[in-house]
């Protein structure tokens, strides 16, 4: 399933580094595939950062409420049914 992010309401931001915080809420907006699903029922997602030779140099996992993201690609969860 792929999800677009809305927002990210955890309190845990404000422990991050101006740089982490900073890739997480650039993911705010962007459409995620969803990877796995925990075992509290949380959804999570990631992104990856690259570097100027197209190299993975970054990414950041987190996992998502449900008021931080909409179903955008809804086709894929009626095709699992």
């Amino acid at each position: 399933m792929r999800v677009r992010l809305l927002g990210l309401s955890a309190q845990w931001l404000d422990d991050l580094s101006d740089d982490e915080k900073a890739g997480l809420l650039s993911m705010v907006g962007e459409v995620f595939e969803i990877e796995e699903i925990d075992e509290y029922g949380q959804p999570w997602v990631r992104k990856f950062w690259f570097d100027e030779d197209g190299e993975a140099c970054a990414f950041h996992s987190i996992g998502l409420e449900a008021q931080e993201m909409e179903v955008v690609d809804a086709a894929v969860v009626d095709e699992d049914r």
